[in-house]
């Protein structure tokens, strides 16, 4: 494993070491609460004799000695190991320790979590106690197990989804070091938490772990937050692009494979759109600049999307629809900022942010839109202490028990409302109309109503927020002129979004005045035989919010998405491009 750090990082001090291993057993301590866990047999399944033969059909066998690792934190893992015999031990870090997840000892178990679908690194180590011979799936061949043996495959990815939950559920992983409602802290924890990946954060004025570790690391004030990598790497207060680098979220792509699909956009409308294209066996890559499920992923609770009568969160919802794509194949890269498109010759060019090109047979726009930001003056200056555009649990915590306030009035804000009702003080909740009936759902509305600690004031915007190192309070014009003020801390601003169209400049694609991608019919001298969801340059279809004339709900993007596949397949029957290609994940 590679001793080097990000700029401005350093490598922890290592433990102390007794074998080759590099772990000190004595320093070990067995999680108890893992074997006390109701799903412990779910997670931690043993394999029949029957079902260890449908597995080796798709892996092949190898042997590791005493006191080598399968595999180690920080470091790609291999994929999944089926243990025919031996004994491996499953070691975490938690906090600046570490501890004992799970010890294999039987014939029939497995190892890994559901990030070996994506060739992801781990976040444990797997260390040999004895000898081991076991079964070896790489992650193609794993997605080709949980694909064509449906039973089995069911067994093992309820496992290795348990397993990933269990992992966020202790708060192992990253570490941050920070103090806690810091705007850098809370953009690194709301980057984590949306893309599943395991973390727990350490107050470094408070917590007498993070103060021993700041003695030897010696920040500067501009140093925080700091964040250990699973692999012990130290950042100095890094952007979530470093961030991500350092867990090695970011995948390699071979520049010379031609994926028949390239989406760009990870929202429910991307999601859907890479299922079924690659359920259909279609190549398939996503790109997100964020983090799977789009706006939607931030919403708090989706009541009115079929078949869930209880809702679901949008990070669940989208969690799951993200992990579906991978059992298909898709690739997916989060986070991936797509820069610029280039339609003047096949296959199509879409180039990241990176400079990294990717060549693809056509291409679904489902970017989405950009949170609206009024034009208020001082917004800026508190988005890192203060302002949100989402509310999540994390947000949650930071205004617990105090006041809040929330600008806008569709069902997004609805449901950011409901949610903080549960933890606020007081939800004040300002609205430009003279009412919620015209844009938020009826259900929503009475919820809101029924809420003794919110108040809804209407015909009321912002004009100015004010504060010095944090937001103190914000200014506001009634009915009639009258101005006030309003003391919080904390501002919501959920008031629509803008379509995300600026990558699209090169290419020419046709959007309408305000932005949105035409479709269909609606592009100008659009010929008979246009696809409905095809945009004005061959091989480009727009899908989701970004698409002019779309519905913005969850339900029809998903529809979009399952729909533009069809078209896709026409668009390739007419021998417009050539057959599907390959996998090209390198």
């Amino acid at each position: 494993m590679s001793n080097e750090s990000s700029p401005g990082g350093g490598k922890l001090t290592p433990e102390p070491a007794v074998d080759a291993s590099g772990i000190d057993d004595s320093a070990l301590v067995e999680d108890p609460s893992v074997r006390e866990h109701p799903r412990y047999f779910q997670m931690f399944p043993v394999l029949t004799e029957t079902e260890i033969d449908r597995v080796r059909r798709f892996g092949s066998q190898c042997h590791y000695t005493r006191g080598e690792f399968l595999y180690q934190s920080g470091s790609l893992c291999p994929g999944m190991f089926l243990l025919l015999s031996g004994k491996v031990r499953i070691v975490i870090r938690e906090g600046m320790g570490h501890h004992i997840v799970h010890t294999y000892t039987q014939r029939g178990e497995f190892t890994s979590d559901i990030t070996q679908l994506s060739n992801k690194p781990a976040i444990v180590d797997a260390h040999v106690v004895e000898d081991v011979e076991a079964v070896l799936l790489r992650p193609d061949a794993l997605s080709a197990l949980v694909i064509s043996e449906a039973d089995l495959g069911e067994k093992i990815m309820r496992a290795l989804i348990l397993r990933r939950v269990l992992a966020i559920e202790r708060g192992r992983g990253a570490v941050l070091v920070g103090a806690p409602g810091d705007g850098r802290l809370v953009a690194l924890q709301d980057f984590l938490r949306r893309n599943a990946f395991p973390n727990m954060v350490l107050d470094a004025e408070q917590d007498a772990e993070a103060i021993a570790f700041l003695e030897r690391v010696t920040p500067q004030p501009d140093d925080f937050p700091l964040v250990i990598c699973p692999n012990g790497t130290v950042l100095r207060n890094p952007d979530v692009g470093q961030l991500a680098s350092c867990l090695g979220l970011i995948p390699e792509f071979d520049p010379t494979h031609v994926y028949d699909v390239a989406i760009v956009g990870a929202g429910p409308a991307g999601l859907a759109t890479a299922v079924y294209a690659a359920s259909e066996g279609l190549s398939v890559v996503v790109f997100d600049c964020r983090a799977p499920g789009g706006q939607a992923g931030t919403s708090a609770r989706i009541e009115n999307y079929l078949g869930f009568p209880t809702g679901i969160t949008g990070q669940a919802l989208a969690g799951r629809a993200f992990v579906q794509a991978q059992k298909f194949g898709a690739h997916i890269g989060i986070p991936c900022e797509v820069k610029a498109m280039y339609c003047d010759r096949q296959p199509l060019v879409v180039e990241l942010a990176d400079a990294r090109r990717i060549l693809a047979r056509t291409v679904v726009v489902a970017s989405g839109a950009e949170y609206r930001r009024p034009a208020v003056d001082g917004l800026a200056r508190f988005e890192r202490c203060g302002v949100y555009y989402w509310a999540t649990p994390i947000e949650a915590r930071l205004c617990r028990k105090e006041p809040v306030l929330l600008v806008g009035g569709g069902n997004s804000a609805g449901q950011a409302v409901v949610f903080l009702a549960a933890h606020a003080e007081h939800v004040h909740m300002f609205i430009r109309g003279a009412s919620l009936a015209h844009s938020m759902s009826h259900y929503l509305i009475e919820r809101i109503g029924a809420l003794p600690n919110v108040t809804l004031h209407t015909r009321v915007e912002l004009t100015a927020l004010e504060g010095d190192a944090r937001l103190e309070r914000v200014r506001y014009r009634g009915a009639g002129g009258m101005e006030g003020s309003l003391t919080t801390h904390h501002l919501f601003v959920f008031i629509g979004a803008e379509p995300n169209t600026n990558w699209l400049r090169n290419c020419g694609v046709s959007l309408d005045s305000k932005g949105f991608v035409l479709t269909g019919t609606d592009v100008a001298d659009a010929p008979l035989q246009t696809l409905p969801l095809q945009t004005s340059v061959e091989g480009v279809f727009a899908i989701g919010d970004v698409r002019s004339g779309s519905t913005k709900r969850v339900a029809s993007a998903v529809g979009e998405g399952a729909a533009v596949v069809a078209q896709i397949h026409r668009f390739i029957a007419r021998g417009l491009v050539d057959a599907p290609a390959g996998r090209g994940l390198s």
